[in-house]
């Protein structure tokens, strides 16, 4: 039997030759306590048996929707392979050593943004926006920029995989995974 982590790092790394811009991109779709969904694109920034890791702005909505209900999907779909990756499980967050290590890594821009940015909030202008980062930029001026307390990441932990193959005359390929305790059922779907 295939494990679908494996599959998923050799699909991920083929992505990673041929995919022109962010091979790293997924759609997360999440869903409020109400059920009203909501999907946007984020960056995959770390993978392994324990999940799947993205970064944003706890206060944004979908910081609140996953607040609300911890279960999420996500798709990574690669034109160029003719291929897509969904991955259904629940969100948790990740330690605050993790979040510290990565936001460390960010450019120092994206640094300072995540402080400038009240993610999903109604912005007045785009001048508003540029001001408050100014402002950020002066108050961080010759030092690191600590992570905002507001900003973390989140793992999402899989229960099930679906990879998808396109194939000749809609003929494609679907395998499922489906967590069965700590192991894992395949079989495949009709396309």
């Amino acid at each position: 039997m295939t494990n679908p982590f494996s599959l998923f790092d050799e699909w991920f790394a083929e992505a990673r030759e041929t995919e022109i811009n962010d091979s790293n991109a997924m759609t997360i779709a999440t869903a409020d306590a109400a059920g009203q969904p909501a999907a946007r694109m984020v960056l995959l920034k770390g993978h392994g048996p324990d999940g799947f890791v993205f970064y944003t702005n706890q206060q944004s909505r979908k910081a609140t929707d996953i607040a609300e209900n911890p279960l999420a999907a996500i798709l990574f779909h690669w034109k160029s392979l003719r291929r897509q990756i969904r991955i259904e499980g629940s969100l948790h967050p990740v330690p605050n050593t993790t979040a510290d290590a990565y936001f460390a890594t960010r450019s120092r821009d994206s640094q300072l943004g995540a402080w400038a940015s009240d993610q999903s909030r109604p912005l007045d202008s785009r001048a508003t926006f540029e001001a408050r980062f100014e402002e950020v930029t002066e108050r961080f001026a010759g030092g690191p920029v600590p992570r905002p307390p507001h900003w973390s990441g989140y793992c999402l932990a899989p229960d099930r995989f679906e990879f998808w193959q396109d194939r000749a005359h809609r003929l494609h390929e679907r395998r499922a995974f489906t967590r069965s305790g700590e192991d894992w059922t395949e079989g495949l779907l009709y396309p």
